[in-house]
Formats: C-alpha cells, sequence, structure tokens
C-alpha cells in the first residue's frame, strides 16, 4: 500500500500545478493507481489532504533555505536575494487557480501559508533588513516595515495576478525586477560598489 508521505507528496505536486480545487480526488486516486479508499484510509476529507499537502510543501522550502549556500551567507541583502531566488524556483510550477483555491475553499490550508508568508517577511527578510541597515548597507531613513509591506509581503498576489508572471518572463528576469531592483534602490553607496547579483 502507498505510504501516507508518498500520497502527500505527490498531491503537493498535483494541486499545486492542477488547482488544489480542480484536482480531483478520483484524479489522484488514478494517477496512483490505487483506490479513493486508500486515500480515506489516511485523510477524512480533502480538506485535510489538501492542508497536509500545504505544509509540506512549506517544510520543502524551510528546509532548503536552511542549506549551508543560504545558511552561511554572511551578506544579508544576499541572503534575501538567496531566499527569493529559492523561492522562485518552487513558484514558478504553481498554478494560478492554487493560491487562490486554497483562499476560497481551503482556509486552513490558507492560513497555514498565510503565516508562513507572514512569518518570512515579517522575521526572517526585516530581521536581515535590520542587520543590513545597522551595517550600513541600507541608507538610515528607509523604514524597513514598509518596504516589506509594500514590496515583499504580497509578491504571491503580484507573481499570480490573472496569469502567472512566470509564464511570460524567466525566474531571473522575475527575481532581479521584484527583488533585487527593490534592493537596490534602498542600499547606501558604498554598498552598491559590491552589490552581488545572484
Amino acid at each position: 500500500m502507498i505510504s501516507k508521505s508518498e500520497l502527500v507528496a505527490c498531491s503537493a505536486l498535483n494541486f499545486t500545478q492542477f488547482g488544489s480545487k480542480r484536482f480531483t480526488l478520483d484524479e489522484l486516486a488514478n494517477q496512483l493507481g490505487i483506490s479513493k479508499k486508500t486515500i480515506y484510509h489516511y485523510f477524512n476529507k480533502k480538506e485535510e489532504l489538501v492542508q497536509e499537502s500545504t505544509a509540506y510543501l512549506l517544510q520543502s522550502y524551510s528546509r532548503e533555505i536552511q542549506e549551508p549556500e543560504i545558511a552561511f551567507c554572511k551578506d544579508p541583502l544576499e541572503k534575501i536575494i538567496l531566499i527569493y531566488k529559492k523561492g522562485f524556483e518552487h513558484l514558478k510550477y504553481f498554478s494560478p487557480t492554487f493560491l487562490f483555491g486554497l483562499k476560497k475553499y481551503y482556509p486552513k490550508a490558507y492560513d497555514l501559508f498565510n503565516d508562513f508568508r507572514n512569518d518570512l517577511v515579517n522575521k526572517t527578510v526585516y530581521e536581515l533588513f535590520v542587520d543590513a541597515q545597522k551595517s550600513g548597507f541600507v541608507q538610515k531613513e528607509v523604514n524597513l516595515k514598509l518596504v516589506c509591506e509594500l514590496y515583499f509581503l504580497n509578491l504571491n498576489a503580484i507573481a499570480f495576478g490573472r496569469s502567472s508572471l512566470f509564464d511570460k518572463y524567466t525566474q531571473q528576469e522575475i527575481l532581479q525586477h521584484l527583488i533585487i531592483n527593490t534592493i537596490k534602490g534602498i542600499v547606501t553607496k558604498d554598498y552598491t560598489n559590491k552589490f552581488i547579483q545572484k
């Protein structure tokens, strides 16, 4: 019998590509070559599976941004860029309907996503900006909370408006325009000379 972790991993892949509401449990069962009853052995309803699949995606991303390349990066601004570069590697595979479906049909799963996003921006990214400002990399007069709210908190809404930006532009172009150029606009002149584009 298929394991719960295999079921969740396959579900996460399909929900992100086809939408959490649109991709049915019948389609999932057919794809895995199992009965729907097997899915219900692990989950009482689809909402629980969507929630666990969302948690799986967030945990995968959390592990990836703890990898040595990012975890040991000394430059706080470069670290922000690397965090979003890694995030965009995941987001490029998301269907715009995935997050819309979470918000509309699976509020508990959407809350998981929303809480994760808020923590990432308001804690991790904000604290990295604070470190950068204390180190003289970011202009003193910049309101870092406002920068986070304006440019980083709602990236998913920008990236997945009516369609996915990832369908129109390369991942590098999106990273450059949404993240790197925003950071370039608030750095000090001293830092500009050593700014590393990833």
